[in-house]
């Protein structure tokens, strides 16, 4: 599958004015869609200025982890990385974006896991037990593995998704989505990029589990851990391909010596 669009596509049709919404931090991140199609089109930008215009590298976080998703065999949203010609607030600015479309069927609505285990919890039982109560282990294994590799600072109980069909009278957790706020992402020049741990444990926002991904991953049976596909030197190549259009090629080091650390030392946690 092609998840890297190089050629730039003129966008500027997209409204993104309308969909803002505050990071927390400086900056936005600009979300638009497209209804036109036949399955609805959603988009979203990198860290947002108003002034300095797209700042973050979110959007191409979003298919590297994308994937790792792929190569350990986790249900994920599916992510395209467009060279774009976009326009905000009647400014152009030529940039990448990242497209993805509804994973919902017709017959399902969606709400946050949250909401659906302070609806549904027993007396004590922490959102870990609780998805495990629900069958929903092996996700949550392989969610806690991921956002240790990366380091995902926004798991909170809302990037957590119940996908519930009253019709067909199914319940699922929703694919992986969401993983932008993960590597360097807050190294946004060589400097900041050069000193940064790569195995530093920083404080995250985590629904499940501690607000620390090692305390997290150790939630995870050894025997999952070794059943994935392991990641070597080979992995390499196929986990950066055509990112290089897109950002320097020390950021993908960076990204690259944070995975393959994380996961020689994730055997001996």
């Amino acid at each position: 599958m092609k998840d890297v669009i190089t050629e730039l596509q003129d966008m500027r049709y997209l409204s993104w004015t309308k969909t803002r919404k505050s990071s927390g931090t400086a900056g936005s991140f600009l979300k638009s869609y497209d209804d036109t199609w036949e399955k609805k089109k959603y988009y979203k930008l990198s860290d947002f200025d108003p002034v300095k215009g797209v700042v973050g590298h979110e959007c191409i976080n979003e298919i590297i982890v994308q994937r790792l998703l792929r190569h350990f065999n986790i249900e994920h949203l599916e992510y395209k990385l467009i060279h774009a010609l976009i326009e905000v607030d009647y400014y152009e600015y030529e940039t990448w974006l990242c497209e993805s479309e509804d994973f919902k069927t017709p017959f399902e609505s969606k709400l946050p896991l949250e909401d659906f285990y302070l609806a549904n919890k027993l007396d004590g039982e922490s959102p870990f037990e609780f998805c495990c109560r629900f069958g929903w282990n092996d996700t949550i294994y392989g969610m806690l593995v991921i956002d240790y590799l990366i380091l995902n600072r926004d798991r909170h109980g809302a990037n957590i998704e119940v996908l519930r069909s009253q019709k067909e009278h199914t319940l699922r957790l929703a694919p992986l989505f969401d993983h932008g706020l993960s590597f360097a992402c807050r190294c946004h020049d060589e400097k900041e990029l050069s000193s940064f741990d790569v195995m530093r444990d920083l404080k995250v926002q985590a629904f499940i589990g501690t607000n620390s991904v090692e305390e997290n991953i150790k939630l995870v049976p050894r025997d999952f851990i070794a059943s994935l596909p392991p990641v070597d030197p080979e992995f390499k190549h196929e986990l950066l391909k055509d990112l290089g259009y897109a950002i320097s090629e020390p950021y993908l080091d960076k990204i690259w010596e944070m995975i393959i650390r994380r996961w020689e030392k994730l055997g001996n946690i």
